[in-house]
């Protein structure tokens, strides 16, 4: 992340606000994706995959809270930021339960606002370091989402694939429950759910099939194993 320019997503609905931070940002040499709504903002999360979000509370369509919950049943890992006018206790609190890493007041300072992206971003960097896996010949870095066998140069994965992966391993030769799982990444188990799934997981074997000693099982009725050594 050091040598490459940091994308932010911006989700902010007053235009002249929204243009002020994004210019100063990008003179900063940040990379900026700005965003009029919520709706908007959680589409361009989908297909950008930013560093980090910076979120107005306060937005048509989709407000900031309902946005990060959209945002965290895919990414666990991203720091969000708020910003808004509000300041009641409740409201910070809710902030953070819907998975908020900071809150920050209207209105702000430019100087304030960087600062702060910068302590999260390095802050997940640090945790970044440590939260690797080696899995028979693979090494995964899970919030990377990246995947890499011996020492080739490592392959992306989506959000779900990397989530589904650490899960899996975090159960490593174990049985990982089909209907926790499913509630979990996608938020509920009906058919079209499972059958998503199954095809994530027809992915991930198709990604480590190049070691023999990994397997991912059905167990048929419970869920999947990762068998590995």
């Amino acid at each position: 992340m050091i040598n490459e320019k940091i994308n932010i997503l911006l989700a902010e609905d007053e235009p002249a606000l929204g243009l002020i931070v994004k210019e100063s940002l990008e003179t900063r040499g940040y990379e900026v994706n700005h965003c009029h709504n919520g709706i908007e903002a959680y589409q361009s999360f989908e297909q950008q995959t930013p560093d980090i979000a910076v979120l107005d509370v306060m937005m048509p369509e989709l407000d900031g809270f309902s946005l990060a919950k959209k945002i965290r049943t895919v990414n666990e890992q991203m720091p969000i930021i708020f910003l808004t006018a509000k300041s009641q206790t409740e409201d910070v609190l809710e902030g953070f339960h819907v998975g908020g890493n900071d809150y920050l007041k209207k209105p702000f300072s430019m100087e304030e606002l960087i600062v702060r992206i910068k302590n999260l971003l390095s802050r997940q960097q640090t945790q970044q370091t440590a939260a690797s896996y080696e899995l028979g010949k693979y090494n995964f870095n899970f919030p990377q989402q990246k995947l890499s066998f011996s020492t080739e140069n490592p392959v992306k994965l989506t959000h779900r694939e990397a989530h589904l992966l650490y899960h899996l391993i975090q159960k490593k030769n174990q049985v990982l429950d089909r209907t926790f799982i499913l509630k979990k990444l996608w938020g509920n188990d009906d058919f079209f759910s499972g059958r998503s799934m199954d095809v994530f997981i027809s992915k991930l074997r198709k990604k480590l099939s190049r070691d023999s000693q990994i397997e991912i099982i059905n167990v048929r009725g419970y869920g999947y194993k990762l068998i590995a050594p």
